[in-house]
């Protein structure tokens, strides 16, 4: 039986995706110990992300929601137009449409989920 050859892009993927959360939740001002919350890791392996000298494991629950907070970061870099200040700022505010402050409710997959989809559909509406 022949063997698969390994694709590239999938080999890459756990770099890629590690190397992106990293970035996203600087960007955003996020700090390892939330971050690592959100992920469901511990802060330091968050801290050893930042290094480089560790990469989420593909189709891991942490790569998924790893996957998910970059979406988050992707959609809120898109509605303030790349303004790193104007996306953390709204992280940390009251919002009345989701009841709290959205940097608390990602700590929990649920609420990680809501705010992605708060976050998709006001992009669809602008």
């Amino acid at each position: 039986m022949p063997r698969q050859a390994v694709r590239p892009a999938a080999t890459a993927a756990p770099a890629v995706v590690t190397k992106a959360v990293v970035r996203a939740a600087e960007r955003l001002d996020v700090s390892n110990r939330v971050l690592a919350a959100v992920l469901g890791v511990s802060e330091a392996t968050v801290s050893r992300m930042g290094a480089g000298s560790y990469e989420l494991a593909a189709a891991s629950k942490p790569f998924e929601l790893a996957v998910l907070f970059i979406r988050l970061f992707r959609s809120l870099d898109a509605i303030t137009g790349g303004d790193s200040a104007v996306a953390g700022a709204w992280l940390r505010n009251d919002n009345t449409v989701l009841g709290a402050t959205p940097i608390s409710l990602v700590t929990s997959v649920s609420g990680l989920v809501n705010v992605v989809g708060y976050l998709d559909a006001r992009r669809a509406v602008a």
